[in-house]
């Protein structure tokens, strides 16, 4: 008696797009999260090559919906902007987040912190970030060459990022870091940058409105001269 093979179904695999974990624990972490990130962003604003995104969780392995993480910010070199539900590994040819930073909360534990260095340093991170801003502490990790493993940054305050061009600057006392665009220019709070942005385009506006003024005058002066028959120079 014969028997009839079925083909064996294949189930889809679902990569949830959220771990059920909120992005922040406090105002602190949350302000230095968005600073982070917004100001990579700008900093990045005129490469369509680098994709920026906070609290989104990464998967490296392709079937494996339980082995993710979700940096604060990360940042992969060479993939296009554009919005992402999770970012899946080998769906962004096989490029690893490039960089991540880690903000500090209340909730975190030494264990955890442990575990997510180590997750870091096994898919292949190049550059790692955590910063404490409470204790005001920055702490760094680079990948060396041999054996190929993240190793402590020695000396953070004026470190640059070789990868991202940005420079830290860390003070004493409670949230003292500055960080520095490729530009040279401070990373900062959104509504200040607005503000900024806002004053600049007062004065741009300001000084257009002088030098219409001033060509104006000049032609009526021109005018008055022409009429007492006197050619201006």
């Amino acid at each position: 008696m014969s028997t009839i093979s079925r083909p064996t179904q294949v189930l889809e695999v679902v990569y949830p797009d959220s771990d059920g974990r909120p992005m922040a624990d406090n105002t602190i972490q949350y302000r230095w999260i968005v600073l982070i990130k917004e100001g990579l962003e700008y900093a990045f604003r005129d490469r369509d090559d680098v994709f920026i995104a906070g609290d989104l969780l990464w998967y490296p392995v392709e079937g494996d919906r339980n082995n993710c993480m979700a940096p604060d910010v990360l940042v992969a070199l060479g993939r296009p902007k554009g919005d992402r539900g999770s970012y899946r590994q080998w769906v962004e040819g096989g490029t690893a987040p490039q960089v991540v930073f880690e903000v500090h909360s209340p909730s975190n534990t030494p264990a955890e912190m442990r575990r997510k260095l180590r997750y870091y340093d096994r898919y292949g991170v190049r550059e790692y970030y955590y910063y404490d801003p409470e204790a005001g502490k920055l702490s760094g990790w680079q990948r060396d060459d041999e054996p190929g493993r993240l190793r402590r940054i020695a000396r953070m305050n004026g470190f640059r990022s070789p990868l991202l061009g940005i420079r830290f600057e860390n003070g004493a006392g409670r949230e003292a870091l500055t960080i520095f665009g490729p530009d040279g220019k401070p990373f900062l709070p959104p509504l200040k940058s607005a503000e900024q942005r806002d004053a600049a385009i007062a004065q741009a506006q300001a000084e257009r409105e002088k030098a219409q003024a001033e060509r104006e005058r000049a032609e009526r002066l021109a005018a008055k001269l022409r009429e007492l028959g006197i050619e201006p120079d």
